[in-house]
This record gives structure tokens, C-alpha cells and sequence, in this order.
């Protein structure tokens, strides 16, 4: 994926200067294969970074794989410097971090990369290219982009016999101004929660379309700029009907938001409809606090089942019920810090925003954050758990870090 800017990453990147193992061409495709590799386990590493003397930017795709082929350089040696966040390469003599390729059409090379942070990078699971430049090389031909070029936060929740996903402002290729009222797809309920497992990363979205077949907005409402929601989850009424619902937010002047409101899946239009406006900057009242956030379930001592929401722990909680979810006065406020201590030194972590679940694996109640400050604005990721949603949170310790780039609204899907 050749790039003349770094188009942003998930998880962070590393290699080692020169550990490189090269295979000469067979000359039958024109593309020099550069595959990296995490060094601990062999997995793929997405969206690394490799630059030339003449700044000419490659990224590599879900499979670890850029395709190389620039006419004047084939078949000489190439230096690239190879640069990511969260991950460092040693230097050379003179300060330089990267490898020395000799490039030529049909061969390979499989560069190792080491992590230094605790989190493992998958890849990205949106956007376009996610395959392109294994493509080029002539593999991972099965692969067809969803048709969307970017989006923003995400929100998930099984919802009847799939996983419902939804995203804030959307790009679309067409144009700059994409879908700002909620782009949706639906993908099969896993066969294992260990998911996505081992890279790459496949994931296959049934968007939803207009009758044009292009990518659509899902909450049609009047509306003076984005709408957005959060909250989202699937609740049973007292007759046993699952409901998919979410809290939307109609929002104008960049972030200012002038309505609140409950809002219904319908299954036939396939899309959202509004059951309750919450609020109105007209009334001259502040917005109240709302069910939004990200969702967690949880079935107390006594065998009552509650749904938590907040970011990135709960701030509220309701019956897990449609019908309570439905009526404010059954809302319960619920108190969680939003502070931490780290792990390392002690200092503070203030929290900003993220999501909590139930960890299997960990017998424990996990979150993820991105920290309020620290050295990247909105880019620092940490870790921490509790025995319950409402606590006593651990001390926390930092998972991912990025070079001066945001990672905000990062998500623990259920």
C-alpha cells in the first residue's frame, strides 16, 4: 500500500535493523513481496511502515505484506527506514532504524519485527486495502472490501442470530462527505469467542445498502448534522421479543449536541426508528445523563440481571430488560473512579474513554481506556480489572502507545 502519509494504526509496529531472509525471483510477477513478522510467534504485522532514501511510503496490509515495485530501484540494494508506534528497532552507527532490501520482481523477503508493548496486533478490521497488497502478489484473491474507506467509533452487540455493528462518521470513496447517520453491517455469531483468533484478521460485513447497493445511513432522522449512538444492545421484552436498541445523539457545530433520544431496530426497514426524545437544547434544561457508552451484563448475588453502561467504566445501570431500559425512572446512577494508579510507578492515569466486559479467560472484569493526557493526546491505551463493574479497579497497567496519534473510544467487543 504505498502511501505519501501514514494513514494511522491499531496496534503498533516493530522491526529489527537487517534481520531480513530474502528469496530471489522467478521474474513471472513484476511486485518484490516484503512479508514481516513478529519474531515471537511468526504472526503477520499489519500497518508497518517502510520508507525509501527518496521518501516513497509503503504500509503493509492484514497479511504483514507489501508489494514492492518501483522501476528505477529494482534489482539494487534499498534502504527503508521502518518506523511504528509502540514498537522499536535498534540503530545503526549512524542513527538509522530500518533495513537493506535488494528488490526484484517475483522474489521474497520476510523481515522479523519484535513487540515491546503487551498488546498483539491483529490488524484492521475497516477501511479499504485490507488485502491489497497481498493482491498484487497474487494471493489472498477470496478478499473483497466492504466498500467503505474509513469510519469512526464503533459499537457491537449480538443481536438474534448475528453481531450487529455500527459506526459513527463513515467514508465513502465517491466523495469526502460520506454517511454522518450511522453506517451498520452484520457479520454470523462466531463459532468460538476466541475471535478473531490468530491473524490475519477476516472479517466479512453485510452492510447495510440503499437500493443503489452503496453503503447507507441506518437512523434516517431530521436532523441539523451527525447523528450518532451509543449504548447499543439487544434486550428481551416480557413476552420474550429481543429488541436491538441504542441511545442516538443529533449533534450540530462539530460537537455540540441539541437532542437525546431512545431509539428501536426495525427489522423489516432495517433500520432505526425513534421511541422516546430524552431531550432538547430548547428546553433550556442541561442533557441528562443517559444509557450510553459501552454495555456490559452482569447477574448479581441475588440473581438479578443489570446492564451497565459507560466509558470506559459504568456510570449507569438498568434491569436488563426492554421494558426498564425504556422508562428514565428506572435508571440508577452508579459510581466508578476516573482516576487510576499505574502499575509501574504509581502515578495517576486519568481516564478518558473505553469499555468494559467480562473476561472469560481472566475470571475478571477487564477494561480498556485510552488515558486522558500522557505522552500521545488520546493515544495511550491502558488495561485494568475488577471483581465486579462497580470495582475495586485494579492499579492499571499500560498496553499500547502511539507517537502523537489518537486511538479514542477504543472497544472490548462482546
Amino acid at each position: 500500500m504505498k502511501k505519501s502519509i501514514f494513514l494511522g494504526c491499531f496496534l503498533g509496529l516493530c522491526t529489527f535493523w537487517g534481520q531480513a531472509q530474502v528469496e530471489k525471483g522467478t521474474g513471472q510477477n513484476p511486485y518484490f513481496r516484503i512479508e514481516v513478522v513478529d519474531a515471537e510467534n511468526n504472526w503477520p504485522v499489519p500497518l508497518v511502515e517502510f520508507k525509501t532514501v527518496e521518501n516513497i511510503r509503503f504500509v503493509t496490509d492484514n497479511a504483514g505484506v507489501i508489494a514492492f515495485y518501483e522501476p528505477d530501484l529494482m534489482g539494487k540494494e534499498v534502504w527503508f527506514d521502518i518506523t511504528s508506534h509502540g514498537y522499536s528497532v535498534p540503530k545503526d552507527g549512524f542513527g538509522y532504524r530500518g533495513a537493506r532490501l535488494k528488490p526484484v520482481s517475483g522474489g521474497k523477503a520476510v523481515v522479523k519485527v519484535n513487540r515491546d508493548m503487551i498488546a498483539k496486533r491483529l490488524g484492521r478490521l475497516t477501511g479499504s486495502g485490507l488485502f491489497a497488497e497481498s493482491q498484487k502478489c497474487g494471493t489472498d484473491m477470496d478478499w473483497q472490501d466492504a466498500g467503505v474507506v474509513g469510519c469512526d467509533t464503533v459499537q457491537t452487540t449480538p443481536y438474534k442470530d448475528h453481531i450487529f455493528w455500527a459506526w459513527g462518521d463513515t467514508s465513502l470513496s465517491p466523495y469526502p462527505l460520506g454517511i454522518f447517520n450511522t453506517s451498520a453491517a452484520k457479520t454470523p455469531l462466531p463459532e468460538t469467542w476466541a475471535y478473531p483468533g490468530q491473524p490475519p484478521v477476516k472479517i466479512k460485513y453485510d452492510l447495510f445498502k440503499n437500493q443503489e447497493g452503496k453503503p447507507r445511513g441506518v437512523i434516517p432522522l431530521p436532523s441539523e448534522g451527525p447523528i450518532w449512538i451509543g449504548g447499543t444492545l439487544s434486550l428481551k421484552d416480557k413476552d420474550g421479543k429481543e429488541h436491538l436498541c441504542t441511545v442516538y445523539s443529533k449533534i450540530k457545530n462539530f460537537l455540540q449536541a441539541y437532542e437525546k433520544g431512545l431509539a428501536v431496530w426495525n427489522d423489516e426497514k432495517e433500520e432505526f426508528e425513534s421511541v422516546k426524545v430524552l431531550w432538547n437544547k430548547s428546553s433550556g434544561k442541561d442533557a441528562p445523563s443517559c444509557p450510553e457508552g459501552n454495555q456490559a451484563f452482569y447477574t448479581d448475588e441475588q440473581g438479578v440481571e443489570w446492564v451497565y453502561f459507560g466509558s470506559p467504566l459504568p456510570n449507569m445501570r438498568c434491569r436488563a430488560t426492554y421494558e426498564a431500559w425504556l422508562e428514565p425512572e428506572n435508571w440508577e446512577s452508579v459510581s466508578t473512579p476516573r482516576v487510576l494508579s499505574s502499575v509501574k510507578d504509581g502515578s495517576q492515569v486519568r481516564l478518558h474513554s473505553g469499555s468494559m466486559q467480562w473476561s472469560e479467560y481472566k475470571k475478571r472484569w477487564v477494561s480498556i481506556f485510552v488515558e486522558q493526557g500522557g505522552s500521545s493526546f488520546l493515544g495511550e491505551v491502558w488495561y485494568t480489572e475488577a471483581p465486579s463493574p462497580t470495582g475495586p479497579w485494579k492499579k492499571a497497567v499500560k498496553v499500547i502507545t502511539h507517537d502523537h496519534y489518537t486511538f479514542y473510544n477504543p472497544r472490548l467487543h462482546p
